[in-house]
């Protein structure tokens, strides 16, 4: 464990604290280690929940969500069976599910980076 400084108030603190003590400041050491951890487990492009959420309303049918999310078979799937109209219904659910879920949960479910 080493110290280092707060780069906005120069106060001496561990490399482990997530902010300065003194000023309250995100630690820097801390913030770049967070964002290599959450970078390095999702593969592809940042994703928009929004987008995906009103593409999962609006055309939902014929899996455009996911196909922007990254996930082909899925699509291919929707696609497959899109004359049924059950992929529609999926779609929109799915849809409204994203659009009210928090953006870490919509990465951590599907797999993907945020914007």
């Amino acid at each position: 464990m080493a110290n280092v400084f707060c780069t906005n108030c120069g106060n001496s603190i561990s490399d482990q604290a997530l902010a300065c003590p003194q000023c309250g400041h995100p630690n820097a050491a801390q913030s770049q280690q967070a964002s290599a951890t959450f970078s390095s487990g999702y593969s592809g492009s940042p994703k928009n929940r929004v987008v995906a959420g009103v593409l999962g309303i609006l055309v939902g049918g014929i899996g455009v969500h996911k196909f922007y999310l990254g996930k082909v078979g899925l699509g291919i799937l929707y696609l497959l069976f899109c004359w049924t109209g059950v992929p529609a219904v999926i779609g929109l659910v799915e849809g409204i599910i994203y659009l009210v879920q928090s953006d870490q949960e919509f990465a951590a479910k599907q797999g993907v980076a945020v914007l």
